[in-house]
């Protein structure tokens, strides 16, 4: 594996972050999945494509496109171990023989030029150091004319999870709510149409195309079980975490209460269920 330029999310996806995500990935795919054939379809993936799969995490995904791509293969890329070790698991119990796994930072990854028809992402492309540099290293993978299609968070004041974050902190004064800054890597960093277009042409992309795309995902059975869920998470550890700092001891404790609080208007007979906004982002590569 090439040096890694992308350190601090190495760290996290390798620690504590890829575990928990790697432990609870049918909790995780229960929140997201809702997003799954909008991507595969705008993805227009094809029985003899090869597809990349970038950030693939624990490969739900990548199995979908390999699935489609009956006479073709998919490859996932991930920087988290943790997450890709599960991943083969899971494509090894549903025997699946084209399929691949590799770990690597997508901003420098060895990968061959011109070998894939489609490169897709759920949630993985918002975390780049460098973006520019990380989509022109996907660009060249493309074949030309080759498709991309990725979703990525747009606006939080539009993602329910995201405004119960935000009721914490209100319950919670030393609590910071979720940005929505598109300054840097993060969760929100492509959350401005604009951006994602900017950066997306300077890598080498044409056409590029962004899409309001909504979803309700199932955070847990009831709202303390979803806020013990979350707490796992990075998010919920940094909310702890700044309690702590501020002398709290009781942190933990006082998070899952307000998360609990803030959860429960989203209770249903089926779950917590909330929105998550994004966008669906298709470009071609010229």
């Amino acid at each position: 594996m090439r040096e890694l330029v992308n350190t601090a999310q190495t760290r996290a996806w390798n620690g504590d972050e890829g575990r928990h995500w790697s432990e609870h990935h049918d909790r995780w795919n229960a929140i997201n999945e809702g997003f799954n054939a909008s991507l595969v379809a705008a993805a227009g993936i094809g029985p003899e494509d090869h597809v990349l799969d970038i950030g693939c995490g624990v490969g739900q995904t990548t199995r979908l496109a390999a699935r489609t791509a009956v006479r073709g293969s998919a490859l996932g890329l991930d920087l988290s171990g943790p997450m890709l070790d599960r991943a083969r698991v899971l494509a090894t119990e549903e025997g699946l023989g084209n399929i691949g796994f590799e770990q690597g930072d997508a901003q420098v990854h060895p990968l061959a030029e011109a070998t894939f028809d489609v490169a897709l992402s759920r949630f993985g492309v918002m975390f780049f150091a460098d973006p520019v540099a990380a989509f022109g290293n996907i660009a060249r993978a493309l074949r030309p004319g080759g498709r991309l299609a990725f979703v990525c968070m747009s606006d939080p004041a539009r993602c329910e999870w995201a405004q119960a974050y935000g009721a914490v902190s209100a319950a919670l004064p030393s609590v910071p709510r979720p940005s929505g800054d598109s300054a840097g890597p993060g969760m929100f960093s492509l959350a401005d149409p604009v951006v994602v277009r900017t950066v997306l042409g300077k890598a080498g992309f044409d056409d590029v195309r962004t899409e309001a795309v909504d979803a309700l995902g199932n955070f847990g059975r009831n709202a303390d079980d979803a806020a013990g869920h979350l707490l796992g998470s990075g998010p919920g550890r940094h909310l702890v975490e700044q309690l702590e700092s501020a002398g709290d001891q009781d942190g933990a404790q006082r998070v899952r209460a307000a998360l609990r609080d803030a959860l429960t208007p989203y209770e249903q007979p089926t779950g917590v269920r909330m929105l998550t906004a994004a966008w669906l982002v298709t470009a071609v590569r010229r």
